[in-house]
């Protein structure tokens, strides 16, 4: 266990660095009760920055004495310090630096049951909507998310916060091409399902029973006529009085649950 002073930095700077996005191959997890889900779900614990206000309580004082048996390079700060690495404006009390989950293609086709049901986010550009999705798909029983390129990190700070814990237990395939998704899910035939408020046919009266693909698109503008027109089957979430649209997570979660209901049914 090592005492951080502001004199020895070299572990914030990397930090730093995590929560910003520029170390590719690490996370930044912030908070006790992520902190627990990453312990618990078996990723690669590389550093854990703690204050010593949080090692001193019951909850905090057991994690960090648990990490620390497995041989995880421990650091305890100020809270000052522990501030000026926090991506809330208040620190939680610890930050773990862990491996960043990789999933393969490969890996996680093999993830996958015979009937999988799957989250396909195209381009969205909020990490807490991202978040949000996740969350829901693993409660909804989806087997996985596919999180195309120009979509925001699942594994971004923001975005594990609004997962709470869900990204380290779902398989996540990220930076895949929107053709290659569509096309991996043609060849396994699962049925590919999108919003469109355009569509003539309700989310509820199509066929869930199956393998099935749940896309969905910006939160801006969706997906594009070219886009929609490469899935199977486009369905529309009706509206009452003068609402144009829904957020693109309770959508995706109206979504995920009809399908989950017909499923079990």
């Amino acid at each position: 266990m090592t005492r951080i002073t502001s004199r020895d930095n070299s572990l914030l700077r990397h930090a730093r660095a995590v929560r910003d996005g520029k170390v590719t191959d690490s996370i930044f997890v912030e908070g006790l009760r992520l902190a627990e889900e990453a312990a618990d779900s078996g990723l690669a614990i590389e550093a854990v920055i703690y204050s010593e206000e949080l090692a001193q309580k019951e909850r905090g004082g057991r994690l960090i004495r648990d990490l620390e048996q497995d041989s995880v390079t421990l650091a305890s700060v100020s809270e000052k310090l522990l501030q000026s690495i926090s991506y809330t404006k208040t620190p939680q009390g610890i930050v773990v630096l862990a491996g960043r989950p990789s999933v393969a293609p490969d890996l996680f086709t093999d993830r996958q049951p015979e009937t999988p049901l799957l989250v396909i986010l195209h381009r969205l550009n909020n990490p807490v909507n991202v978040g949000a999705i996740v969350r829901t798909a693993e409660a909804a029983g989806a087997t996985g998310v596919i999180a195309t390129a120009g979509t925001a990190d699942p594994f971004s700070p923001k975005s594990l916060r609004g997962a709470m814990g869900s990204a380290f237990r779902l398989p996540i395939w990220t930076g895949v091409d929107y053709g290659q998704a569509i096309d991996w899910c043609h060849r396994r035939r699962i049925q590919t399902v999108c919003a469109d408020v355009h569509s003539h046919e309700k989310y509820n009266e199509i066929e869930w029973r199956g393998a099935a693909a749940i896309i969905m698109g910006a939160e801006s503008d969706g997906l594009s006529a070219a886009e929609i027109a490469m899935t199977d089957k486009a369905v529309k979430i009706p509206m009452q009085g003068r609402t144009e649209s829904l957020n693109v997570a309770v959508a995706a979660g109206i979504l995920l649950y009809e399908a989950s209901r017909y499923r079990q049914a």
